[in-house]
């Protein structure tokens, strides 16, 4: 049957108008990515602008926790020295332009005025991170500045084992160099480093022990804690032997047979087991034993691509259990969830459950490499909140895997009234290491110049209720968020 020119047209007009509908609609165009962030705005509540109009106040206070929510957006790429050495650039290219880069608000908690002498609103947004990485990525080529942080180097070590699969369990594996040198070669091509583990927890062993002998019990804790590699992968092959005879020579033939081999792929720091995957290949055989271990090598080492690991190092945020020991109460536990959620490498924070007698638990979601994640904790979490209560009560005490252990014991004299007093008196532990021009923007008041440089003895210099309720109300606000 023949079908006209017209019809043909026809047919290629309603083609085309499918698949452009297909290609508008949002469940298969796909959406840009977006990611959680929890943040908290300040205003100096002290300042003359606000005394007749708490309307206003609470204006500024949602503009600037918005602006609060876009720079943690961009602490996902950008090394946080980076950004305090470069902050003006992004402040003004950026961190201003947070009604295109915010896709909606997700949480909005009441303002409140601390008796800090600051007004505060959480609120927790969706943030286009790709629009936020494409300006930052427009801003470094325009201004010659490497903005966006590298994702590092990776360590990978390699262990491949070799199994008599007729003899099962009543033989040690052994290890096979010739398998784990074909995968090296594969790893090595990506640009990445091929690391011994084995070595390279002899050398932290040495260096754990040698200072302990120098009674530098913290340097020792934090070799002991360091992560060799950031990724293992294991595999192990079964073989099977085969002989037989040959009727007309009578040579004895043997053959190595391939029964099943397995292989994961563990994160050095988290000690997720990130890939795994089982074969039972068929008819595989080899006349050489060394050949088929080869062979071995490369199946495995067919299983993994450089894509496999850029998409795990380049993981935005990571979430961790950071357990926290012997908070003296509730209360000072629900102060402590609105101090991380003011903290800039803290994306999202949930208080999960408190034990007086044991840890409280938070999940807490950050951005940062992964590699230096220890360091992150105890410059970015302990010592600011430390510089807030005026003396040491916080102490990083461990990072295994995804859990965080901090301990906090109140210094001799310090009551417990008198540490929950400096929590809702003095300024959020974000402004220990808050950048220059965010304080200038932020105090207006010499008064509360004062109180800040309390908390931040660097600083020198900074340039009726309406709706907005009072301090008490803080602790509340913040368990319901």
């Amino acid at each position: 049957m023949r079908v006209s020119s017209g019809a043909k047209r026809i047919d290629l007009t309603v083609l085309l108008l499918i698949v452009a509908c297909v290609m508008l609609n949002p469940v298969f165009a796909g959406d840009p990515q977006t990611i959680l962030v929890s943040a908290e705005g300040l205003v100096d509540a002290s300042s003359d602008r606000y005394q007749k109009d708490k309307g206003l106040m609470v204006d500024d206070l949602r503009e600037d926790a918005k602006r609060q929510v876009v720079e943690k957006a961009v602490g996902v790429y950008v090394e946080s020295s980076t950004l305090t050495e470069n902050y003006q650039l992004i402040r003004d290219k950026v961190l201003t332009q947070s009604k295109g880069l915010i896709k909606q608000i997700v949480k909005e908690s009441p303002p409140w005025v601390g008796k800090d002498g600051f007004g505060h609103m959480l609120i927790k947004a969706e943030v286009y991170v790709g629009q936020v990485q494409d300006t930052l990525q427009q801003m470094s080529r325009a201004g010659r500045v490497s903005l966006i942080k590298e994702h590092g180097d990776p360590k990978i070590s390699v262990a491949i084992m070799i199994r008599d699969a007729d003899r099962g369990s009543e033989v040690e594996p052994i290890r096979s160099t010739v398998a784990e040198n074909i995968l090296k070669g594969r790893i090595k091509s990506f640009g990445y480093r091929v690391w011994s583990e084995e070595t390279s927890d002899k050398l932290k062993a040495e260096f754990a022990e040698r200072s302990l002998k120098a009674n530098q019990g913290e340097v020792a804790i934090s070799a002991a804690q360091t992560k060799a590699v950031d990724f293992t992968i294991l595999g192990e092959a079964k073989f099977k032997t085969l002989s037989a005879k040959l009727a007309a020579s009578g040579i004895n033939v043997k053959k190595y047979v391939l029964t099943s081999w397995s292989v994961k792929c563990v994160d050095g720091n988290t000690g997720e087991e990130i890939y795994f995957n089982n074969k039972i290949p068929k008819k595989q055989s080899w006349p050489d034993e060394d050949a088929a271990i080869e062979d071995v090598g490369q199946m495995i080492g067919s299983e993994f691509s450089k894509e496999f690991f850029d998409q795990h190092l380049l993981q935005l945020t990571q979430v961790y259990q950071m357990q926290v020991v012997g908070l003296p109460s509730y209360d000072m536990g629900e102060m402590l969830k609105k101090e991380f959620i003011g903290l800039r490498p803290v994306i999202n924070v949930d208080f999960r459950s408190f034990d007086e007698s044991g840890f409280s638990l938070y999940e807490v979601e950050f951005s940062g490499k992964r590699s230096n994640f220890s360091k992150l904790i105890n410059d970015t979490v302990v010592k600011p909140l430390n510089s807030k209560l005026g003396n040491n009560c916080f102490k990083f005490s461990s990072a295994h895997g995804n859990v965080v252990k901090i301990n906090y014991q109140a210094v001799a004299g310090l009551s417990q009234d008198t540490v929950i007093a400096k929590m809702e008196e003095m300024p959020p532990a974000s402004l220990v290491d808050a950048t220059p021009l965010r304080l200038q923007d932020l105090i207006k008041t010499p008064e509360t110049l004062h109180r800040v440089e309390q908390v931040n003895p660097q600083l020198t210099s900074a340039g009726s209720k309406g709706g907005v309720l009072g301090g008490e109300d803080a602790k509340n606000i913040t368990k319901s968020f």
